[in-house]
């Protein structure tokens, strides 16, 4: 089951790198037209947070459960 997994995330690993370079060539190109470069540094802003915030929530609800044990 771990080797499966070992796979699949390897095997996406290409098509990620891929987005990066477009999302560069974007980036680039949106230099001159101010506005689309503001939107595209916002989602990616946004899509950042995601992570965090449910590792926060994780976290938090790791911690409660060990200090009612304590308790």
């Amino acid at each position: 089951m771990i080797l499966i997994i070992i796979l699949l995330i390897f095997s996406t690993s290409e098509i990620a790198t891929a987005q990066c370079v477009m999302c560069k060539a974007v980036g680039e190109q949106s230099a001159k037209l101010d506005g689309l470069g503001r939107g595209l540094n916002a989602g990616i802003l946004f899509l950042m947070t995601i992570p965090y915030i449910l590792l926060s929530i994780g976290a938090l609800i790791i911690w409660r459960r060990f200090n009612k044990q304590g308790e």
